[in-house]
């Protein structure tokens, strides 16, 4: 790993091992976008399936995100987003919505119980998470209203007629 990152600093990179594939990047913002849609239906079915090892507190709040991120997703498909929105969207998704899960339900059965601290402490992390992803869909659209809001100004600006007058001499 040292290598390759030193050796694509200098341009010449050690050949990838026989029979090894690394992964390829997403070659565009669309893949990139299609790639997290796609985790966020395969966190959908994980929820499914792990049925009653989740309270229904918990599943109903992870609804709720996804009620948020999924429509922000065609959103940003249409309308676009900054990098760093795009970025924040797929760690949510990807990374900091499935951890908790994943460690909740490694737990013991009797440790998962509506009324359990590890439950009260997955509730207060979704809660937190919610937060964020709406905040994130408000920081998308907002943008978009501040890009519509600057193109007017500059419409205004460059085609309304002047309001100065040379003075009369």
């Amino acid at each position: 790993m040292i290598g390759r990152f030193f050796g694509s600093l200098f341009g010449n990179a050690p050949a990838p091992a026989a029979g090894v594939a690394e992964p390829a990047p997403p070659s565009t913002e669309d893949d990139e976008l299609r790639d997290t849609v796609e985790s966020l239906d395969r966190l959908r079915r994980a929820v499914r399936a792990a049925g009653a090892a989740l309270p229904p507190l918990v599943t109903s709040q992870v609804r709720q995100i996804e009620d948020v991120l999924r429509p922000l997703l065609g959103h940003i498909a249409e309308h676009g987003a900054s990098t760093e929105q795009r970025v924040l969207l797929n760690a949510i998704i990807t990374n900091y919505l499935p951890t908790p899960l994943r460690a909740y339900t490694g737990i013991s059965e009797r440790e998962r119980s509506d009324d359990s601290e590890a439950t009260a402490l997955l509730v207060e992390q979704l809660t937190t998470l919610e937060g964020i992803a709406r905040d994130l869909d408000n920081q998308v659209r907002t943008g978009a209203i501040a890009e519509l809001s600057t193109h007017g100004r500059f419409l205004e600006d460059k085609f309304a007629p002047s309001t100065l007058q040379l003075g009369e001499r």
